[in-house]
């Protein structure tokens, strides 16, 4: 610990986002360019370096957060990154888009400000890259055994890289045409730029990793052929069956799944769109669901230009403070959060009737209405209490011109083939089930994140990934000396 006292003598300052009229006309990150270095070894300075840091227990990965903190503040940032990257395989991504449970862990979360873990990880990341600390690491040599990860996201590319720094032959299989699953084309561009993206993936070709783009395992390639052809297979396909919401009027046109309008905004980022089909530019918009796939189709309507945006979240409107008899420390607590985008919201008033922000709490959808043309133009709603009972006479009405559907998601997608042809069995939630050692029913098929787990965190993600791969590893090897940082069954802290 450099300073016994920085907790003390030092405020949490978080790295500072431009200003809302500058970064609402383009998609380029909100947080303003240069800006965190300078205060980031004050902010790490503040880490008290406890006996029992439960910012471990906190993050999946089990970063070693107290010892990166303390070189950073001691301005060793070589070593600082050295300890960042021996757990985590992609923190320049963790550090811009993990709601950091680990700062809700933060010792110092117990009556002050968290330790700015998050910014103190995105520095170390960025600082790595910019001073070429993050080479490519291929194996010495090659085991003989073969790969396959379907999918591209965190777990994917996560255990891809684990494997092929152990010296296996490995083959990612993406469906879509570019790499990074969810990370490409469900994060907005404001969020994190792809550039991050882009320079992680040629580290890990560098290495020897495959990759197979614009090839949908159970449509363009038989799951059960691919099976016979590697060694192991390993299903990381996410959780990509969305949650429907059954109310009359869903049939009408303008009514779209938030994951259908997100990737053509990321789309029209890479220039393969001059404007998205779905554009909320003009339109007066209603997001349905709380979450933070909700906020970014918040943030995404805003810079299309929506005549109004309104994001309905049917839980109340939560505290601005840590309930210690429902949440208590260091479980992560359901507090009032302002995000960039709602930031963005309610700066430039998108929605008027809102209770803050752009949020109406306590919103539960009862029905959609259009026009002759059979095209979406309300959306009434009604306040419900904390069961989600309607309460009398709380009906609104709300114009809508485009609704959008941010539900969340319940499990891998059934359609694509690839549970049906491998005769992969399912758990009663429909993720894939598996063992204590991430193995599925079929002999050499191994599923991790959200395919399995059902849907989470990216930190949670990237642990899977690094587990499965030390599991697939043993199964390859016999042994391993991969870490797993997590089990199948392990959760979230609770109460």
């Amino acid at each position: 610990m450099a300073d016994p006292k920085g907790f003390m003598t030092t405020p949490r300052e978080e790295w500072p986002r431009r200003p809302v009229g500058e970064r609402v006309r383009d998609w380029h990150e909100v947080y303003v360019p240069g800006a965190l270095l300078p205060i980031i070894g004050g902010q790490a300075d503040r880490c008290m370096d406890c006996g029992v840091p439960f910012c471990h227990h906190a993050c999946p990965l089990g970063n070693l957060i107290p010892e990166w903190n303390d070189l950073v503040a001691r301005d060793d940032w070589r070593s600082a990154a050295d300890r960042l990257h021996a757990t985590n395989n992609f923190p320049e991504y963790t550090g811009r888009l993990c709601p950091a449970p680990c700062e809700a862990g933060c010792v110092l979360a117990i009556n002050q400000p968290a330790v700015t873990i998050k910014n103190v990880e995105c520095a170390i990341a960025d600082r790595a890259w910019e001073e070429g600390w993050a080479p490519p690491c291929p194996p010495d040599r090659l085991s003989g055994r073969t790969v396959a990860v379907i999918g591209s996201g965190p777990t994917g590319l996560a255990a891809a890289q684990q494997l092929t720094r152990a010296g296996h032959t490995v083959a990612v299989y993406e469906k879509d045409d570019r790499l990074g699953g969810l990370m490409r084309y469900g994060i907005p561009e404001f969020k994190m730029e792809k550039h991050h993206l882009e320079r992680r993936l040629e580290q890990m070709r560098a290495e020897g990793t495959r990759f197979r783009t614009s090839t949908a395992v159970g449509r363009d390639v038989d799951a059960a052929g691919l099976r016979a052809r590697y060694d192991a297979v390993v299903i990381a396909t996410g959780a990509t069956a969305w949650r429907e919401l059954p109310v009359p009027g869903r049939e009408l046109a303008g009514v779209h799944q938030a994951m259908e309008y997100l990737p053509l905004a990321n789309r029209v980022c890479a220039g393969d769109l001059e404007t998205s089909p779905l554009s909320a530019a003009g339109k007066h918009v209603v997001i349905v669901g709380g979450g933070d796939t909700g906020a970014d189709c918040l943030g995404t309507a805003v810079r299309d230009g929506a005549a109004s945006v309104t994001q309905l979240d049917i839980y109340a409107q939560p505290g601005t403070e840590r309930d210690e008899d429902t949440e208590p420390w260091p479980t992560y607590p359901r507090v009032y959060r302002l995000s960039a985008a709602h930031e963005e919201a309610a700066a430039l008033r998108t929605a008027p009737a809102a209770d803050a922000d752009a949020r109406l709490f306590a919103a539960s959808t009862l029905r959609l209405t259009g026009d002759a043309e059979g095209r979406v133009r309300a959306l009434h709603l009604v306040e419900v209490d904390e069961r989600r009972r309607p309460l009398p006479g709380a009906v609104r009405t709300l114009p809508a011109d485009l609704v959008l559907l941010a539900l969340g998601f319940s499990g891998p997608d059934r359609e694509d083939g690839i549970v049906d042809q491998l005769g992969l069995a399912l758990d009663p939630r429909g993720t894939i089930a598996r063992d204590e050692g991430f193995a599925t029913n079929v002999p050499g098929v191994f599923a991790a994140g959200d395919a399995a787990r059902g849907q989470s965190l990216i930190v949670w993600a990237i642990a899977e990934g690094r587990a499965v791969a030390a599991a697939v590893d043993r199964h390859l090897t016999g042994s391993t000396r991969l870490p797993a940082p997590i089990g199948p069954y392990d959760r979230p802290m609770s109460v």
